[in-house]
């Protein structure tokens, strides 16, 4: 052992400053549970939202620009979005018409919105596609950021009558936030397919929406609703998709994709997923419409 105030030679310190170090190891800290290290995998869901579909989220942008309703600054990076209706085993085993839920994401399969239906239960079971409802989108922290209305139409369906404010005519409206309309959707007069208006707050018809006819609608494959400008150019397109035999002879979940210009209006983007909940309500919400039956041309 060398000691201060020795006297060293040139070799002795040579040898010395070859000798390897010994490091005291340091011994490893378990995590606690609940607690995040370093190494841990990063949360994948946001708290206070219903975890849905693994937890997959779409990050909140973080400021967003123009005049946007809280909460719909989502719709602004997106050109094309996936609404994905939950399948419920109640009705799958029973028949017994439930509310319907909704997944609503973006075109990599990530959650942006969470959809609900809120309605009676005679009113479900007794008006069945026909009832009216309450669709409230929440965000992935669980606040409301958009409700969607339609009203009852005892008569509402028929496409040869189908003028546009009358009972005839299917319609709703789209409010964001709750309380301030920013769109509406009415059904128009059409001879063989379901055609739509998709209107701005103060009823202008800024976009058209017309489905397939009825042999396309009556067999298998996606059914395609495209989506028009007033001038009949078209740029984008509501897509129901075909989800296999099964799921469509015994169970009325659907899934659909909607397309659209990426610098259309936020209003505007928001007014065509609750154009999309009407087509599907109208056209494919009965079991026995889903796939093959004539009941869509007998309703539109």
């Amino acid at each position: 052992e060398l000691k201060e105030g020795d006297q060293y030679c040139a070799i002795c310190l040579g040898v010395l400053a070859a000798l390897p170090v010994k490091r005291k190891r340091r011994r490893a800290v378990p995590a606690r549970a609940g607690l995040r290290t370093p190494y841990t995998m990063p949360i994948q869901h946001q708290p206070g939202a219903p975890i849905q579909d693994g937890g997959n989220w779409m990050q909140k942008p973080s400021s967003a620009t123009g005049d946007i309703p809280p909460g719909l600054e989502y719709l602004a990076l997106v050109d094309n979005i996936q609404i994905k209706q939950k399948r419920e085993l109640l009705e799958i085993a029973l028949g017994w018409e439930s509310n319907n839920k909704y997944v609503i994401m973006n075109g990599v399969g990530q959650q942006i919105y969470y959809a609900y239906e809120e309605t009676g239960c005679c009113s479900r079971q007794c008006c069945g596609p026909q009832r009216g409802f309450i669709m409230h989108i929440v965000d992935n922290f669980g606040k409301e950021v958009m409700r969607i209305n339609r009203e009852f139409k005892i008569c509402g369906g028929c496409g040869w009558c189908a003028v546009p404010g009358s009972c005839c005519s299917h319609t709703l409206t789209v409010e964001a936030p709750p309380g301030h309309v920013i769109g509406s959707v009415n059904q128009r007069v059409s001879c063989c397919t379901g055609a739509y208006e998709v209107c701005d707050q103060d009823g202008t018809v800024v976009l058209e929406c017309e489905g397939p006819g009825p042999f396309i609608m009556c067999g298998c494959g996606d059914k395609v609703f495209e989506i028009r400008t007033p001038t009949k150019s078209e740029i984008g397109a509501i897509r129901k998709k075909w989800a296999g035999f099964l799921q469509e002879a015994f169970t009325d979940a659907d899934n659909f994709g909607v397309s659209f210009p990426l610098d259309l209006a936020v209003r505007t983007k928001a007014t065509l997923i609750g154009a999309t909940f009407l087509i599907d309500f109208v056209h494919f919400e009965q079991r026995d419409d889903n796939s093959r039956s004539s009941n869509n041309y007998r309703e539109v």
